[in-house]
């Protein structure tokens, strides 16, 4: 059985189908595999982390003793509950897949400990693992892919671990921190929790975009979104100084690029949503804008048109496909871009 849609997932984490006894979670991201597999094994025993209630393997394990898995699987628990086996793999092998594979299979049909529940953690499996092939073939198990969390799923991240620290964001300040977070959910979960300390655990702050500037510093990526804000503004002078000044903190020309497309598409889809009936302000909010820039992207949206930006697309296109050419002298590409794009706003009036 596969599960790939979130809500089903969701549906399964919060109560595990008493049937399934084997479950795959794999991806690239570890840190989703790993909060979704605590949630299931608290799910599935008492005391997760009991030595009598769980058994807790590794690649190594079943490098150094081929038995040992199913062994552990067929095996009762001590304290007469029911029994758990986690399974971490990091690191892709044949022989491993296919061990893992041979087992979850086995237990799946009921030949080992039925009573017992086994857990697999995994990396971004292929359609080709023999792992991945028996999890979703197999009657009474479960594939839980795992990918990249959506800004949506990152907020709710947020929410809730500050929550239990007894601290909170606004609006402004939520929309600020989750931009700036990493997407891979361990290392973001690290600067949650580093946020937490910096406000005070149990302080009931509730935080503001201003009181995070300290905390956050400067935006890496900064100097890209004021090269494109600036190049769509019309101000060809202050997009040029800041393509530079992202060139010497070591941004190139290709992400250049991809922020000037970012910049149309937050356009575009403001201008769509304002086409739909809705209003200019809560459109832009809708469309991540930060509310620092608000007033400067509103005012770019009375100016351009969906028409214009459709114009303009081709130009974005040319430029990602030249600055991936071999030997392409990608910062001019950018510059170049943005000369067009300032050009294009200073015939529309900005």
């Amino acid at each position: 059985m596969i599960l790939s849609k979130r809500p089903d997932i969701e549906r399964f984490l919060a109560k595990p189908d008493p049937k399934v006894r084997a479950i795959l979670i794999y991806g690239r991201d570890m840190g989703v595999v790993r909060d979704r597999a605590n949630a299931l094994a608290a799910k599935s025993v008492e005391r997760p982390d009991d030595p009598f209630d769980v058994a807790l393997l590794t690649d190594g394990d079943l490098d150094s003793d081929g038995g040992r898995l199913e062994g552990e699987l067929a095996a009762q628990s001590l304290m007469g509950g029911r029994r758990l086996v986690r399974l971490k793999l990091s690191v892709e092998k044949a022989s491993l897949d296919r061990q893992a594979a041979e087992a979850l299979t086995a237990h799946a049909e009921g030949r080992l400990n039925p009573d017992a529940v086994f857990i697999v953690e995994a990396g971004n499996l292929g359609r080709d693992s023999a792992l991945r092939k028996a999890a979703e073939k197999a009657e009474n198990a479960a594939a839980i892919p795992c990918y990249e969390d959506e800004p949506g799923d990152v907020a709710r991240l947020v929410r809730e671990t500050l929550a239990s620290d007894g601290v909170a964001l606004d609006a402004p300040a939520l929309q600020l921190f989750v931009s700036r977070l990493p997407r891979e959910r361990g290392v973001a979960r690290q600067e949650i929790e580093r946020l937490a300390l910096y406000l005070g655990p149990g302080s009931g702050r509730t935080a503001s975009a201003a009181d995070l500037e300290d905390f956050l510093g400067v935006e890496p990526e900064a100097s890209l979104s004021d090269a494109a804000a600036d190049a769509f503004g019309g101000r060809l002078a202050e997009a040029q100084a800041a393509l530079r000044r992202a060139r010497a903190e070591g941004e190139a020309g290709p992400a250049a690029v991809r922020a000037i497309g970012a910049y149309l598409g937050r356009l575009r889809r403001t201008l769509t949503l304002m086409r739909n009936g809705a209003g200019a302000q809560e459109a832009a909010k809708a469309s991540g804008v930060f509310w620092k820039q608000e007033r400067e992207f509103l005012r770019q949206v009375r100016a351009w048109s969906l028409e214009e930006l459709d114009r303009l697309q081709p130009d974005v296109l040319a430029a990602d496909r030249a600055c991936k050419t071999a030997g392409a002298p990608d910062h001019l590409i950018a510059e170049r871009l943005a000369l067009t794009i300032a050009g294009r706003a200073r015939r529309l009036g900005l």
